[in-house]
């Protein structure tokens, strides 16, 4: 199967200052979303494995804006999230999220093991969604605990899903709530 993307877009947020405090690095978040026609349109389909098969050749493509527009810090955190038009099923996101589809952000990144937090559902376009995202080295580093909300104007439309990936290059800025630190986390994954 071939998906059909009708667009997709690149969004970079930067946070400087948290509750009045400078940050040492700023947090940058990206979110890169792919809208494509639901080829499961309005019926049940038993065997979704097609979505599943073809969500690689989806995920490369996003990766590749996704991390040029974290090329100035890198990449620890990350999420991903699906949004279903109305005519859809939240399943058909949720087979085309799956780990094969997150392989080529992973390969990107060079060392992601840690699973992906992610969210699905169906909506009216404009409907938000909050990505959560996790640290990439291990889902227990606390002050990676984050997310990314978004709104798609006009997406998804009745025969749309919405694809989102979302990146960030850091934990909470002030994050402050103990647990292991990214830099255990590392080495943690080399020993």
């Amino acid at each position: 199967m071939e998906l059909k993307i009708r667009r997709t877009s690149t969004i970079v947020e930067e946070r400087f200052v948290e509750a009045g405090r400078d940050a040492d690095l700023p947090l940058r978040k990206v979110a890169v979303v792919a809208i494509i026609e639901n080829p499961y349109l309005g019926r049940y389909v038993e065997d979704l494995s097609p979505l599943i098969n073809a969500s690689p050749a989806l995920g490369a493509q996003m990766a590749k804006p996704a991390m040029a527009a974290m090329a100035p810090y890198g990449v620890q955190s990350y999420g991903k999230g699906g949004l279903v038009g109305t005519a859809g099923e939240q399943e058909h996101a949720n087979a085309l999220l799956t780990t094969v589809f997150a392989n080529p952000f992973r390969d990107a990144i060079g060392r992601a093991d840690a699973w992906i937090s992610s969210m699905t559902k169906v909506v009216a376009p404009g409907t938000p969604i909050d990505i959560p995202m996790n640290c990439i080295e291990d889902v227990y580093v606390r002050s990676h605990y984050d997310g990314m909300t978004l709104m798609l104007p006009d997406a998804p439309m009745p025969d749309e899903i919405a694809l989102i990936f979302c990146l960030a290059n850091r934990g909470r800025i002030n994050a402050r709530v103990g647990g292991m630190t990214y830099d255990e986390a590392v080495k943690r994954r080399k020993d």
